[in-house]
């Protein structure tokens, strides 16, 4: 049985990939993975393939070990299982500086957007053969310091950089593995992420893009196994000009745009 397991499958990016590999993947099952359990029936209901909901808080740390103890039984069941898709698409931001951010809100993020992902990233491993993709959700948040997002483009920094270690780390395995880096999505993530003491850090998120355009480009960037996908020509310059551009000159410039 090959599977598609898919975290943050409730909505957003999460949703348009399972999406995807319903459409595009021959998977036998599609593991949706999320808090909201309503939302991943309503997405069964949506899809052709069948999908078996988790409703799974992957900030609590028993999440990781219930999904491992899930697919090893399946696995003892049906020794052909295979993971042959992970998306870690789980994750939220909070605009605020330091003095906006409560501990809950940082560990909260921290939590979800580094240790979820990993986490999930290493049950589903055991489980991947040659073939397998690996798509874990970062963003162009990453490739810069922001403040008034300091902590959410510090964590995505974070996958980042995992995720090109474990692309080398997994070469010669025949599994793709790419780190997707896409500006504003139009998503619920804005909404989120004003929910905190000051919610107008960033007043005006631009430019913003289709979660479909962004999961369409990520999975043909992916098949071709590069380590990266920006999604469009925006997110592209921006990750140029953290290669060259000293990070304070960068930080003021984001400084006055955020305020727009």
């Amino acid at each position: 049985m090959r599977i598609a397991l898919i975290t943050g499958a409730s909505s957003g990016l999460g949703r348009e990939y399972a999406r995807w590999a319903d459409a595009h993947g021959s998977f036998d099952q599609i593991w949706a993975i999320a808090r909201r359990e309503e939302r991943l029936h309503a997405l069964a209901k949506e899809l052709s393939t069948p999908v078996r909901a988790l409703p799974l808080d992957l900030t609590e740390g028993s999440a990781a070990t219930t999904l491992q103890a899930i697919l090893d039984e399946e696995a003892c069941d049906d020794p052909s299982l295979e993971v042959g898709l992970l998306v870690n698409a789980a994750g939220f931001g909070k605009f605020g500086t330091y003095a906006d951010m409560t501990l809950a809100e940082a560990d909260s993020m921290v939590d979800l957007n580094c240790r979820a992902l990993v986490d999930v990233t290493q049950v589903a491993l055991a489980h991947m053969r040659d073939g397998g993709r690996i798509v874990q959700v970062a963003s162009s948040a990453s490739f810069q310091p922001l403040p008034g997002l300091n902590v959410y483009a510090a964590s995505k920094a974070f996958v980042r950089s995992y995720t090109r270690a474990l692309r080398f780390e997994l070469r010669g395995r025949g599994i793709h593995v790419t780190a997707v880096c896409p500006l504003w999505v139009k998503t619920e993530f804005i909404d989120v992420a004003r929910r905190t003491a000051n919610g107008q850090t960033v007043r005006h998120p631009f430019p913003m893009l289709g979660a479909r355009r962004v999961v369409r480009w990520s999975m043909l960037v992916n098949a071709a196994n590069y380590p990266v996908a920006t999604c469009c020509v925006t997110g592209l310059l921006m990750r140029i000009a953290g290669k060259v551009i000293p990070a304070p000159l960068i930080m003021w410039v984001w400084e006055g745009v955020r305020r727009i």
